[in-house]
């Protein structure tokens, strides 16, 4: 047995969401030491009568203001020197949310919170940068292999909608025809006999995901084939 071990054990979460074409995560300014003033995921240390999901859900909600999501655990990061203060372990988690349902407001020991696109990244602080690429690795795998993208979209959508959000967060053009047999073979939308106007072309149907609440396909999209 080791004596006098202590182990921290620390939370925290990575969110996304698509704005104006462009792939965000939200980050957080730090208000105090370690990396006072250096951005890093929002996140904290879980206490001791709460689950690891609860303490993510808390600290986002302390941080940044954003209640009530979705999140899924993807890892846990416990490099030996990862933190200064001494020995801290950190499960993450990731999500995806539309932005536009939140209003950010920073608190405790964040003292700024904003949406930070994925291509013009920041050096964060601890191993967040490490942390980042691989929940950004998740979600693109995510995308193909669950029908996390209904927590982004509203309602009701146009194909072309999906697809431009598939395409925001894979990096990559789709072809269009390509895309929409593909997702239609997987049965995963639900068609409305309704439509709306795309620009100045005519109008396009409607669809919904069958499933809002996250679930994995029985088998991966492999869109990008």
């Amino acid at each position: 047995m080791v004596k006098n071990q202590h182990i921290s054990l620390a939370v925290d979460i990575v969110v996304f969401t698509v704005m104006n074409g462009f792939l965000k995560v939200l980050l957080i300014r730090r208000g105090v030491e370690p990396f006072k003033g250096k951005y890093a995921l929002p996140g904290g240390f879980v206490r001791d009568d709460e689950s690891l999901e609860e303490a993510a859900l808390r600290e986002l909600s302390e941080e940044t203001n954003v209640k009530n999501i979705f999140i899924k655990k993807l890892s846990a990061y416990g490099d030996v020197n990862r933190d200064p203060r001494g020995r801290i372990v950190s499960v993450v988690f990731i999500a995806l949310i539309d932005s536009e349902r939140f209003k950010l407001k920073a608190s405790t020991d964040a003292m700024h919170a904003e949406w930070v696109n994925i291509n013009a990244m920041k050096s964060l602080a601890f191993d967040h940068n490490t942390i980042l690429n691989d929940s950004l690795d998740e979600l693109k795998l995510d995308v193909q292999t669950t029908n996390i993208a209904a927590q982004m979209l509203p309602d009701k959508f146009t194909l072309s909608e999906l697809q431009k959000l598939y395409e925001t967060i894979l990096g990559s053009e789709l072809d269009k025809r390509n895309f929409r047999k593909r997702i239609k073979t997987f049965n995963i939308l639900k068609p409305f006999n309704e439509s709306k106007m795309e620009g100045a072309h005519r109008p396009a149907q409607l669809f919904s995901f069958r499933e809002k609440k996250f679930s994995s396909l029985k088998d991966r999209v492999s869109i990008l084939l």
